[in-house]
């Protein structure tokens, strides 16, 4: 036995999925404990077939390759999606109603990392607990328990629904007419990810103009931008842009579960902006439930709930979202992060319906993206962060919790995913411990940047003052 089998770091289990940097904290023999893990576990909850796909990176072929050899090692039936995006993957396993999904991807994180995600075979993200049900399983050295005898091994196939992807795609967005999209233009960064091996072709298809396709070539090594989203990786795209007055312009990070929208000015939407504007259309159809979680805006009350929509608040994460968002029949879920979910197109949450939704939108209100965000309120919001020991941080948020709920009342504070405190119309304040970090975090949105800056400093103060406690 190796060094690396004998020492497998209980940091890349995470409470949503396993990331680690490969060949440093992340082996390929590690993925082959983490296979023969998964397959021990649903075995005995009586699931057999799994679909596996990855994304773009160097080390995800490899990855998955030891996944599946422990997936199949332990008795389960194995289709492989192939190296692609988040959405095709689940849309295979969905289409093919498997028992679970899993997705080899780092997702956003550098090209270093790598890790995979697991689903439900509708694309709903395993909870913590089921995940920590897995990692017991590596960590307990317990995964060969589950090895099958020769004649006991899963069958393995490999699928390409690509195009049945595609072709689902364009059928919701043709239902309401033919060329919906005539005149619409669009600029589309793919971030050199893997959904550039999918959203140029589901473009093309629909009719949706490109004005420009940028790192649209899936590189590992990511050159042009980060694949994370954030208003400075998104540099070119914005002036890209204003440069051939599209309507709009899209970007995707790594895997293609999350989308930034940037309008006709440049200027990158909000989660809580973009949420919005694709609610009222929805709303206009369905009066029903929005989910949001605890960081996103008020902004979404006080615009959707004079439509009919019912704002529902839930933890931070997509696995909620997704879990939450079909469990409700929700009109659509935001994640303040850029996740959606919109169960009536798809039950997981594939960035690729977001910028179609946008290009539909704009084609039926003949309004430009930047007037609909113009029309939007806007709401000062600020978060710091607080330094707070791991082995304590979690204690200073349960006496924060008592005491606020003592000053404040339980009427107004929401302890689902830390500490929320609502103001009415003055604003709100969110103070919640970091899972991954040594860190508390406060976040105040305020109806003037007056508000916003008195709420700051008065929970900081309070936040610290519980630390020094400790």
């Amino acid at each position: 036995m190796t060094m690396h089998e004998k020492q497998i770091p209980a940091h890349i289990f995470r409470a949503y999925d396993i990331r680690g940097i490969f060949n440093d904290d992340l082996y390929p023999e590690t993925m082959l404990k983490i296979g023969l893990a998964l397959g021990s576990y649903a075995k005995k909850r009586g699931k057999k077939g799994v679909v596996v796909g990855n994304d773009i990176r160097s080390s995800s072929r490899v990855l998955t390759n030891t996944l599946i050899s422990g997936l199949l090692s332990s008795g389960m039936d194995v289709t492989s999606a192939g190296t692609t995006s988040f959405g095709v993957s689940a849309f295979s396993g969905w289409q093919l109603r498997k028992d679970i999904t899993a997705y080899v991807t780092a997702s956003h994180l550098p090209p270093e990392w790598n890790g995979v995600k697991f689903y439900t075979g509708a694309g709903i993200g395993f909870s913590a607990d089921e995940n920590g049900q897995i990692r017991d399983i590596v960590m307990e050295g317990k995964e060969h328990e589950g090895r099958a005898y020769w004649n006991e091994v899963g069958n393995y196939q490999e699928v390409d629904l690509k195009n049945e992807y595609i072709e689902y795609i364009a059928e919701r967005f043709e239902s309401k007419g033919k060329n919906i999209f005539k005149e619409r233009r669009i600029v589309l960064d793919c971030g050199n990810g893997s959904m550039g091996l999918v959203a140029p072709d589901v473009m093309k298809r629909i009719k949706l103009k490109t004005d420009a396709l940028l790192f649209v070539n899936p590189d590992a090594s990511f050159p042009n931008r980060p694949s994370e989203l954030t208003e400075d990786s998104l540099g070119t795209l914005k002036e890209e842009v204003k440069r051939k007055k599209a309507d709009f312009g899209a970007a995707f990070d790594g895997d293609g579960d999350r989308a930034a929208i940037v309008d006709d000015k440049g200027r990158m939407l909000s989660a809580d902006q973009c949420g919005v504007i694709i609610a009222k259309n929805l709303l206009r159809d369905r009066k029903g439930i929005v989910l949001a979680n605890v960081e996103c805006s008020m902004l979404i009350e006080r615009e959707l709930e004079k439509l009919g929509g019912k704002i529902e608040r839930i933890p931070v994460g997509h696995t909620f979202l997704t879990k939450e968002a079909n469990e409700r029949n929700a009109v659509l879920g935001i994640e303040s992060s850029g996740h959606y979910v919109i169960p009536s197109l798809f039950p997981f949450d594939d960035a690729i319906v977001i910028p179609l939704k946008i290009a539909e939108i704009l084609a039926e209100t003949g309004k430009k993206l930047s007037e609909l965000v113009d029309y939007l309120p806007t709401f000062p919001k600020e978060r710091m962060n607080l330094e707070c020991d791991d082995t304590m941080k979690f204690e200073v948020m349960h006496t924060l919790a008592e005491r606020l709920a003592y000053g404040y009342g339980a009427d107004r504070i929401n302890t689902m995913d830390g500490i929320r405190i609502d103001f009415l119309e003055e604003g709100w304040v969110l103070i919640r411990a970091s899972n991954t970090s040594p860190l508390i975090r406060v976040t105040v949105e305020g109806a003037t940047e007056g508000i916003k800056e008195k709420l700051m400093e008065k929970f900081v103060e309070v936040t610290k003052a519980a630390i020094r406690e400790f």
